[in-house]
C-alpha cells in the first residue's frame, strides 16, 4: 500500500469539474420528520485564479419520484422555462491548515443571486491512474428557499408545512487540472 501525500490548500493553475465523479445535491426537511433529498445531474464547473464557478441545468434534477420532478421544475419551485440554469461563482477561498476549506460567494437560483457561505475540505491534489492531476472539494451550506423566490408550501393538519424553507446545499466535487 502505497500512502499518498496530499496538501491543505488550494493549489494553483487551472482545473475543470470532472462531471461524473462530481455531484451537487441539496436537502430539505419534509413534514418536518425527513429529510427529501435530490440532485442535479448535468453540471459544470471551473477553479482558476478568478475562484470556483460553476452551474447546473435545472432540467437535469434528479429525485426519487417521477412525478415530483414535473412540479420541481414548474414555476411553484425552479419554473426551468424561465430560469434553465443555476449558478454559482466564489472568488474568496480560504483553506486553514488541515485542509478545511471555507467559500465565500454568490449562488443565483431562479434568476435572484444571494451571498452564500459553504464550508468543507479540500483533499489532494494527486495523480490518478490515468496520468491526470486531480483535487476535491467538499463543500455545504445553507439557504433559505423563499429569498429565491421558491414560495410553495402546504400547511399540514396538525400545524406547520409540508416543505422547511432552509435547504441544505452539497457539493462533492472532483476537478482536473487543465493541462496548459
Amino acid at each position: 500500500m502505497t500512502a499518498v501525500q496530499t496538501e491543505s490548500r488550494i493549489p494553483t493553475g487551472a482545473w475543470a469539474l470532472d462531471g461524473v465523479h462530481s455531484r451537487i445535491g441539496f436537502a430539505v426537511r419534509h413534514l418536518g420528520v425527513s429529510w427529501f433529498r435530490g440532485s442535479f445531474g448535468s453540471i459544470e464547473g471551473t477553479l482558476d485564479g478568478d475562484g470556483l464557478a460553476g452551474s447546473a441545468e435545472v432540467a437535469s434534477i434528479a429525485v426519487d419520484e417521477p412525478a415530483l420532478k414535473g412540479h420541481l421544475l414548474s414555476p411553484d419551485f425552479f419554473d426551468v422555462e424561465r430560469h434553465p440554469r443555476l449558478t454559482f461563482r466564489a472568488g474568496d477561498l480560504r483553506v486553514d491548515g488541515d485542509g478545511a476549506v471555507t467559500v465565500s460567494g454568490e449562488i443565483t437560483i431562479k434568476g435572484v443571486t444571494r451571498p452564500i457561505t459553504l464550508g468543507g475540505t479540500v483533499r489532494g491534489p494527486v495523480e490518478n491512474a490515468y496520468g491526470k492531476t486531480v483535487l476535491g472539494l467538499e463543500l455545504e451550506g445553507t439557504v433559505d428557499r423563499r429569498e429565491f423566490g421558491l414560495d410553495w408550501n402546504a400547511p399540514l393538519p396538525g400545524g406547520g408545512l409540508t416543505v422547511a424553507n432552509e435547504v441544505r446545499l452539497t457539493g462533492e466535487l472532483e476537478l482536473v487540472r487543465v493541462e496548459d
